[in-house]
């Protein structure tokens, strides 16, 4: 696996202006709403096949609106399925951008890890007598495996 180092920064402004950016991505869609696990659970789930019955039965329903109940509102309805389309490109983008920001803040997270290893590895060795002692043993903390039975103790 080969992943290319990255050598970059977001400055203070940048970060600021992606920030304004994704908040004026929120306030275009003022329509979102957040769902809680259970929810997510209970709610119908609309794919492929389904979408193609709901677009059929619509279409049923408002061709033969003396069968269907008052309760009924097929207009509205439809303009759920509209919004459903509508939404599918932008949470593509959104997917892929999540993603690549995912990827990319666990290679840097990764070369700094790196990179702290290495310094650690090389006080470790080279650094005795320097001072550093102190600063090792707190960093070998890191490495450091408890037994269950002293981390009971220590909780």
């Amino acid at each position: 696996m080969s992943i290319r180092a990255i050598d970059a920064t977001l400055s203070a402004t940048d970060l600021e202006d992606v920030m304004a950016a994704l908040e004026t991505v929120r306030q275009k869609l003022p329509f979102l709403v957040g769902l809680t696990p259970t929810e997510r659970r209970q709610l119908a789930k609309i794919g492929r096949k389904s979408q193609t019955f709901v677009v059929k039965a619509l279409d049923m329903a408002a061709t033969h609106t003396e069968l269907m109940p008052r309760c009924l509102n097929v207009e509205e309805a439809r303009r759920d399925v509209e919004l459903f389309e509508a939404l599918n490109p932008v949470l593509q983008t959104l997917n892929q951008l999540r993603e690549l920001v995912e990827d990319t803040q666990m290679v840097v997270g990764s070369e700094a890890y790196a990179a702290a290893r290495l310094a650690y590895s090389s006080a470790k060795t080279s650094g005795k007598g320097m001072g550093l002692d102190g600063v090792v043993d707190d960093l070998s903390l890191q490495f450091s495996r408890k037994t269950r039975k002293v981390q009971a103790v220590a909780e």
